[in-house]
């Protein structure tokens, strides 16, 4: 079974829709429970660090997910999920988030005269033994980014900035951009997911 965690952090609909498409079942659940059941788990998340932690707090789910997410278990998280998986945000004032990666996440700095948040397609770099092209292009929609570090895998530039696009540690994997938002490429990342 593969689990896409709720934790009142969007994008539920079309991650699972994503996963249907490659006829994949998935449960959209909020048992901690289910989680550490599950043979692989999804993060997904749209929002606010400080609120997707109370939220994960509130559920009963911290400690599920970061189990999950180092058990050598497939593992995917995205966007906000990737984001919450690294030791500390920026947003709302500073944030600790899960601690399962090692860095923090940062804003993109404010006089590059780039558009904040990043809202669009852009080009990856390093995910080559996934399938993807050098130069493949993903959907992104971000105002934060995580540093690079011993875990990036997928890397991009934004606003005068280098960052992970993509963290893989074994069968952990997370993206900062929406795969299931990002078409043909998107879905053929999924399904090399779903391989592993």
């Amino acid at each position: 079974m593969l689990a896409i965690v709720d934790y009142r952090a969007g994008n539920l609909t079309s991650v699972r829709n994503a996963f249907s498409a490659l006829g994949a079942e998935a449960l959209v659940t909020r048992s901690p429970a289910a989680v550490a059941a599950a043979e692989r788990v999804v993060f997904p998340g749209v929002g606010a660090a400080a609120s997707a932690m109370a939220n994960l707090r509130e559920l009963g789910l911290v400690e599920a997910v970061r189990a999950a997410a180092v058990s050598g278990r497939p593992f995917l998280g995205i966007c906000l999920g990737m984001q919450i998986l690294f030791e500390r945000s920026e947003e709302d004032g500073g944030v600790e988030t899960l601690g399962v990666l090692p860095g923090r996440v940062r804003r993109f700095p404010r006089d590059t005269g780039c558009k904040i948040p990043e809202i669009g397609w852009n080009q990856v770099e390093g995910m080559e033994d996934a399938g993807v092209p050098a130069g493949g292009e993903f959907y992104f929609v971000h105002s934060y980014y995580a540093e690079k570090c011993a875990a990036t895998w997928g890397v991009t530039e934004y606003a005068g900035v280098e960052f992970t696009a993509s963290v893989r540690r074994g069968n952990l994997v997370a993206t900062q951009f929406h795969p299931e938002k990002s078409g043909r490429m998107g879905l053929d990342f999924l399904s090399w997911f779903l391989s592993l």
